[in-house]
């Protein structure tokens, strides 16, 4: 379970969301078995849908990012709800590379630079919104920031930190948002840029017993925030054999029937929380009928 607060300057000009998702990255190693880096790269980037997803102002709508640098990860996937819940998935779960030059886990040389980092909103209209930015730094973080101020001209700060222990397990987790709105003054600014630079690590402060709520405050202090939301998270992943019969039905009769003719039983996995749906060849010889009706 994660915790989540979003709090507001007395003006109403800047909101601050704060996370503390321990246990959501936590989940996240134990069902992908990442290494180290890989944990570390696809813990900021679920950090980062999490924060943004409770923004989203439907029940049922839903964001998702996708980080693909070219690096030795390949894509990472992070889906998030409006209350915060996530789901995520990396194409290469165990990445092997050298710390950078400051003796930490080297997220960017494992994301790599050469590539995008797209946002699509599903908001239950016909055609879900999506907006791509050039990956700046592949640490994630600064990334977040460049799509909100190129595609949603908000200017952002954020923080996403996720520290691993030497057995792989997760110390701690989490991260903070921070926009401005169009009237904010530049007192305000420079009181928010003097926070946001006096800050210790996300990492650092929730190691030390900092929790959501006084992570947000912090960010906003000077400011006489309050608190308007305090909310609880979970890693949820919604596959069900319905969505992966219409998954399956989606590929076409043709191949259906060569998979009934190929194989007893199949299995398929679902890349999100790794649970398995077996069919019969008679269950997928029904569901490649279903295909060409």
């Amino acid at each position: 379970m994660a915790k989540i607060v979003r709090t507001i300057s007395e003006d109403a000009s800047v909101v601050a969301t704060a996370i503390d998702a321990t246990d959501i990255v936590s989940e996240i190693e134990k069902i992908h078995q990442t290494s180290a880096v890989v944990t570390a790269a696809l813990g900021r980037l679920t950090i980062a849908a999490s924060l943004m997803g409770i923004g989203l102002k439907g029940e049922k709508n839903t964001l998702t990012l996708r980080m693909n640098g070219n690096g030795p990860t390949g894509a990472l996937i992070a889906v998030a709800d409006s209350f915060g819940n996530v789901k995520s998935y990396v194409c290469n779960p165990v990445v092997e590379i050298p710390l950078n030059k400051f003796g930490k886990l080297d997220v960017s040389g494992a994301v790599g630079k050469d590539g995008t980092l797209s946002v699509v909103k599903d908001l239950g209209l016909k055609e879900p919104y999506c907006g791509q930015v050039p990956i700046v730094s592949g640490e994630i973080a600064e990334d977040i920031a460049s799509y909100f101020a190129v595609s949603e001209q908000i200017p952002t700060v954020c923080g996403l930190g996720v520290l691993v222990n030497p057995d792989l397990t997760v110390k701690a987790a989490g991260g903070y948002l921070v926009q401005l709105l169009p009237f904010a003054d530049e007192s305000c600014i420079d009181i928010l840029e003097k926070n946001v630079n006096s800050l210790p690590s996300v990492t650092q402060m929730l190691s030390s017993g900092v929790t959501a709520e006084e992570m947000a405050m912090k960010v906003l202090e000077g400011l006489k925030p309050n608190v308007m939301d305090d909310l609880t998270a979970h890693y949820k992943c919604d596959c069900s054999r319905e969505r992966v019969e219409r998954a399956l039905i989606s590929i076409g009769s043709a191949e259906l029937d060569q998979m009934a003719e190929e194989e007893e039983t199949s299995e398929v996995c679902c890349h999100f929380c790794g649970k398995k749906y077996t069919f019969t060849s008679e269950q997928i010889r029904e569901l490649s009928r279903q295909a060409k009706s």
